[in-house]
């Protein structure tokens, strides 16, 4: 047992030792500020494309989506802005304002790469505009999902109005069960967070090598956020001292908590890969399976 927590002190040490050495903090800003100046430019660049592919509810369902794991005082004057933003009439799919908007999306998903490539401890080879590609390959990945998850909406209540004259007993568990701004924005974050770590940063990484970054990411996500949103209603004042400000400012400084949750993730996924803590548990397991299993031959050797 000592043995174990020696070995998680030392995964825990080196996680936020690198952490601090590679600047991550000043990293956590830099996520925070690109993800921020992100958001409108993805929502734009991806309601124009979901209206060229006829998903007219996508603006609607990607604000749901994206803030929905935001404390409602953060989320909720940002995504009433971004609605305004996204019923401006816009000429068409190719326009210069539109490309733009892909390519300053496409910032975020940098950002968040730059700051796995030093997480992970690995130094990016591939060529710039190679990565830039992939960066925008990944934000119209995103407004194609996010554009199938807002036709798929314009079924499923049909299907419960179904289900329902059919089944009127396990009405309120239908609700429950298909309530997709629960468990639609949990799938999307935790697949986005798998596809982060495994693909954005330089090297290759197996799924199981990035589960533990991922899930204390969900978890610390979660907690911090009720941790803030209790802050913000309890103790701060930000109209005070930032004014009209006040919502950037509170939304910049959760996304810079989001960020260093983010890359201490990553850290600890780096971390339990250095000292092989995977393969020691494992090792440790099957040799101890395999002694046990091998204790009924010994007795029956003595007994022939």
């Amino acid at each position: 047992m000592p043995k174990i927590f020696r070995i998680f002190y030392d995964v825990a040490y080196d996680a936020i030792w690198h952490f601090i050495e590679d600047d991550g903090f000043a990293m956590a800003s830099h996520v925070a500020l690109s993800s921020l100046l992100a958001v409108f430019p993805f929502l734009i660049f991806g309601t124009a494309l979901a209206n060229f592919l006829g998903a007219d509810q996508f603006s609607s369902t990607a604000v749901h989506l994206v803030f929905d794991t935001w404390p409602e005082a953060i989320a909720k004057p940002l995504a009433d802005q971004v609605l305004q933003v996204l019923t401006v009439p816009r000429g068409g799919l190719l326009t210069i304002s539109v490309l733009a908007a892909a390519y300053f999306a496409s910032n975020g998903v940098e950002a968040l790469r730059i700051s796995l490539n030093r997480a992970y401890r690995v130094q990016e080879t591939r060529p710039w505009y190679f990565t830039r590609l992939a960066s925008l390959g990944y934000v119209l990945i995103a407004v194609v999902i996010f554009a199938a998850i807002s036709i798929l909406l314009v079924a499923v209540p049909l299907a419960l109005d179904y289900a329902r004259r059919w089944f009127p007993l396990f009405a309120d568990t239908l609700d429950v069960v298909f309530d997709w701004r629960i468990y639609g924005t949990l799938f999307v974050l935790t697949v986005g967070l798998f596809v982060a770590h495994l693909w954005l940063p330089a090297g290759r990484r197996r799924i199981l090598d990035v589960v533990p970054g991922v899930l204390l990411t969900l978890i610390c996500w979660f907690v911090g956020a009720l941790i803030f949103a209790y802050y913000l209603a309890t103790f701060a004042n930000y109209t005070a001292t930032y004014a009209g400000l006040a919502s950037v400012m509170i939304a910049l400084i959760f996304l810079y908590m989001i960020g260093v949750i983010f890359i201490i993730g990553a850290e600890i996924n780096a971390a339990l890969m250095k000292f092989r803590v995977r393969a020691i548990f494992n090792h440790n397991f099957l040799s101890g399976q395999g002694s046990k299993a091998s204790k009924p031959d010994k007795m029956a050797d003595v007994g022939h």
